[in-house]
């Protein structure tokens, strides 16, 4: 890629590399041989140095996931969410038009219990939704002016996105990962908005992968609010519109693709049977460059049964039912998305005690707190 996918300029920065990986969506079956042709896809994220988009660099792969189970978690941040909207005001008119994420999910019943109806496809609506699902388009300037045209004259435009600053300041480098386009500081956002004819009118941020916001935007010109001008002195203190800044992620994978790796050595060398639970496509590129295996690994239990009877991609570790790794009684369990922490200890208590934070801090730690955060 040679321009930004924002604002077309030419100037781009390597700040994250991790070379040649497997697809981020592909699950091969388990009883598929492991090719070394599985992991040879390009991985990198590029900066914009006009505009501040961080974006991926490059992506040969076709997107074939198997769908997911849409976790608790974000069941109950949306939930949240469209709470705190509506008690600030902003759920007004008849309409409601969602841009989904492929990952699953959906916020259009929050809306229709609300007394909402879903627009037609060609018509504007009161009130667009997109949870998640702007990232995934590669053309980032035409998915924004297409979002404005979904939105009426004065409706408003949802858009909940992951930040770049809390990817940057808690090294969340396998945020990046293969149909993820984009990459947002609340910066970047802003102008790819204005870009579009929009401007922001509110704000609320979210604990949900560490540090989601949520935009409303409404058509034209206005004054910017205190809470979206708070968020952009606390993004423009991370550095997350700098090169050098965001380059700190090469650093943070390095050491987790290490402690990963040092870890399983030492599980395996005490003896202990560790599984993982969350075949999650950000574990991919981490699993592949830890050179996992399931001789370290025994099977990475997932509830979507989509992906049931599949395994890691350049790896032979099976992806089973949450079923069979209770059943295992395994010594520990990789949780691979922290986020599902509250919802796994309540819904698999024969696991207490057993769960480690995927994150070099944890890994880090003695068995005995590993269930920390």
């Amino acid at each position: 890629m040679s321009e930004c996918r924002g604002c077309g300029s030419s100037e781009l920065h390597r700040v994250l590399d991790l070379g040649k990986v497997p697809a981020a969506d592909h699950f091969p079956l388990a009883a598929d041989p492991v090719s070394v042709d599985e992991a040879t896809h390009q991985l990198a994220m590029d900066l914009c140095g006009n505009c501040g988009l961080a974006q991926l660099a490059d992506d040969d792969t076709v997107t074939d996931e198997p769908r997911g189970v849409e976790p608790q978690a974000l069941k109950d941040q949306a939930a949240d969410a469209v709470a705190r909207v509506q008690e600030a005001g902003w759920l007004t008119g008849a309409t409601v038009r969602e841009f989904g994420s492929p990952h699953g999910g959906t916020w259009i019943p929050l809306l229709t219990e609300r007394g909402f109806s879903e627009a037609a496809a060609d018509a504007p609506a009161d009130v667009v939704l997109d949870c998640f699902g702007i990232m995934h388009e590669p053309d980032q300037r035409a998915a924004f002016a297409a979002r404005a045209a979904a939105t009426a004259p004065s409706g408003v435009l949802l858009l909940q996105y992951h930040s770049l600053s809390t990817i940057v300041a808690q090294g969340q480098w396998n945020a990046l990962r293969h149909g993820h386009f984009a990459y947002y500081s609340l910066r970047a956002l802003l102008r790819l908005l204005a870009d579009a004819g929009m401007h922001p009118t509110a704000a609320w941020e979210f604990d949900l992968y560490g540090g989601t916001v949520l935009i409303a935007a409404q058509h034209g010109r206005g004054a910017i609010p205190d809470v979206v001008t708070d968020i952009l002195r606390r993004e423009d203190a991370v550095g997350s519109t700098s090169p050098t800044a965001v380059s700190s992620l090469q650093a943070a994978m390095d050491k987790h693709v290490h402690s990963l790796s040092a870890w399983l050595t030492a599980e395996h060398a005490a003896g202990h049977r560790v599984y993982a639970y969350g075949a999650a496509s950000r574990a991919v590129a981490l699993f592949a460059m830890a050179k996992a295996h399931s001789g370290v690994i025994t099977g990475v239990a997932d509830a979507s049964p989509a992906k049931q009877g599949r395994r890691m991609p350049a790896t032979d570790v099976p992806i089973i039912s949450p079923e069979a790794l209770v059943a295992a009684a395994p010594d520990r369990v990789l949780l691979t998305l922290p986020d599902l922490i509250g919802e796994v200890r309540a819904q698999f208590p024969r696991l207490d005690g057993r769960w480690v934070i995927d994150s070099p801090e944890s890994l880090q730690q003695p068995p005995w707190t590993n269930e920390r955060m």
